[in-house]
């Protein structure tokens, strides 16, 4: 690519990590240097634009890092982490991104474009995280491609217990106006038969049952396989060092890894 890089600095406001703790079920109050989960760092350096620098799916229009591609429809694929140091609240930090990939590709359901993006996080002028996210563009219409199904038998299980106001309160402390998240009517134009569960909210899900089983995380991948629809009975499962998002009749949501 062009080598096209974009800077963002951000406090990260102990107020808002401490919201970020309460919307995912955990207790306590962050503080200036209070060690904060794996993941949270996506609560953090927005992306603001006036509501007129939006598309009819409530994402920011392209252009500038990411190209326009002509593909309306944009979901979060995946991503990889590694963890250098802990993220702290209430401690300067700045995220350094930039456009590593464009992939162009015919899928079944018309045309596909699959971006990555680096992130590269610092605080006290020391790398934090070095974060790799895959977007992927589609054309409108109906999501024709079968879900997989889990096969492997379960370690661990835990209900994941989401609500309206979870997605509601995520998508505010991650600043993200994408209507799949709430508005059903739009969903439905879409594709999906409900309200669709934020990707990140799901693996930042994975990524803590993964932490509560080994301890502060070293690196951290993570895959979507199909949409988790809010209402759905779902599951956090592990086997090993494999984890995943199971729907009803054992679909596959998401499925990731950590170390």
């Amino acid at each position: 690519m062009n080598g096209q890089t974009e800077t963002t600095a951000d406090r990260i406001d102990p107020a808002r990590a401490t919201a970020l703790l309460a919307t995912l079920g955990l207790e306590g109050r962050a503080e200036v240097g209070t060690e904060m989960p794996p993941l949270s760092h996506l609560a953090f350096f927005w992306h603001a634009v006036p509501e007129t620098g939006l598309g009819r799916d409530g994402h920011a229009h392209l252009g500038g890092l990411i190209p326009d591609l002509g593909l309306p429809i944009r979901m979060w694929a995946g991503g990889r982490l590694t963890f250098h140091r802990p993220f702290r609240a209430g401690v300067a930090a700045e995220r350094i991104s930039r456009l590593t990939t464009v992939q162009k590709k015919e899928g079944r359901s018309g045309k596909l474009a699959f971006v990555t993006l680096r992130h590269d996080i610092r605080q006290s002028n020391m790398p934090v995280l070095t974060e790799e996210q895959d977007i992927v563009y589609r054309e409108p219409g109906e999501l024709t491609r079968e879900p997989p199904v889990e096969t492997q038998d379960v370690e661990e299980r835990r209900a994941l217990k989401l609500s309206e106001i979870t997605l509601f309160r995520y998508s505010a402390l991650t600043f993200n106006a994408h209507r799949i998240h709430y508005d059903a009517e739009y969903c439905r134009e879409e594709g999906y038969s409900g309200l669709v569960v934020h990707g990140p909210l799901m693996a930042t899900a994975l990524a803590n049952f993964a932490a509560d089983t080994i301890g502060r995380l070293k690196r951290f991948s993570f895959r979507a396989t199909s949409p988790l629809i809010l209402g759905d009975v779902a599951w956090l499962c592990r086997s090993g060092g494999r984890y995943w998002v199971e729907g009803p009749r054992r679909r596959l949501c998401m499925t990731a890894e950590a170390q």
